[in-house]
């Protein structure tokens, strides 16, 4: 009997620890999606300005744009120390990239062309 209820008791407090851990996860994924969100709103400004601005043979309008999709923040982690984030637009087939602590955009017309 005592093995059972020490059985029973495991279970629980299995059952108690992983419904903790999926509430930490989401409460967690929650408030990275919206530090996320606010961090594209605040730079899509600077993006926009910055890809319509940057010299290449292929212009980049976002306004006047008839197909125009923000593809969104992305990071890429180079090694330990070192992340490079990029903030990306797409308009009318052609692809800018903005670097937002350098603030400066890259634009390619297709994804082979981008770095």
């Amino acid at each position: 009997m005592t093995f059972q209820r020490i059985i029973a008791s495991l279970l629980a407090l299995t059952i108690a620890g992983l419904a903790g851990a999926f509430y930490m996860n989401w409460k967690t994924t929650t408030q990275l999606r919206t530090l996320k969100a606010f961090v594209e709103s605040y730079v899509f400004a600077e993006a926009v300005v910055a890809c319509e601005k940057a010299q290449s043979s292929t212009p980049f309008n976002w306004n006047a744009a008839k197909n125009a999709y923000v593809v969104g923040l992305h990071s890429v982690k180079l090694d330990k120390k070192t992340i490079v984030a990029s903030y990306t637009l797409f308009a009318d087939g052609v692809f800018c990239d903005y670097d937002p602590v350098k603030k400066k955009a890259d634009i390619g017309s297709n994804f082979l062309e981008r770095e």
